[in-house]
């Protein structure tokens, strides 16, 4: 056991936190998410049973987000046409918001199958169990 590691950080999310770089980039996906085919080059780490907010949360507890981009988190954009709400960015926004002092100005979107091409080239994938439709989220890795 370690002292103040949020208790749904894996000991695998973990070392992959520690891995990642300045500019690498972390997927959280939603469970509609094609995890394992986008992640063909990347680690897919499993967190079945648990939701973005909270792992978005405890990431960001032991991440900083990249300053040297305008937007170092990025949103699957609603596609034309569907009419999906996403009530789940709100709950992001406030969780980035305890993390970092630009709080929402930090998130951007991005177009779905752009999100999806971006994710291909991402350091690793969260594939959790979350229900809420285009909660897919992307962390780009700040300095410390």
């Amino acid at each position: 056991m370690l002292k103040n590691i949020p208790a749904i950080i894996s000991p695998e999310l973990l070392k992959t936190l520690c891995e990642m770089g300045h500019s690498d980039r972390i997927v959280i996906a939603d469970g509609n998410f094609p995890a394992c085919s986008m992640g063909k080059n990347c680690k897919v780490i499993r967190a079945d049973g648990h939701g973005v907010p909270e792992l978005l949360d405890a990431i960001l507890t032991l991440m900083p987000l990249d300053t040297y981009v305008e937007k170092p988190v990025s949103l699957m954009a609603v596609m034309q046409g569907d009419t999906a709400k996403t009530p789940i960015w709100e709950e992001y926004k406030a969780i980035i918001a305890k993390h970092d002092e630009r709080g929402a100005d930090t998130v951007g979107e991005i177009e779905r199958f752009e999100f999806y091409e971006q994710a291909k080239t991402a350091y690793a994938i969260i594939a959790t169990g979350e229900k809420a439709v285009y909660a897919n989220i992307m962390l780009q890795k700040g300095v410390i």
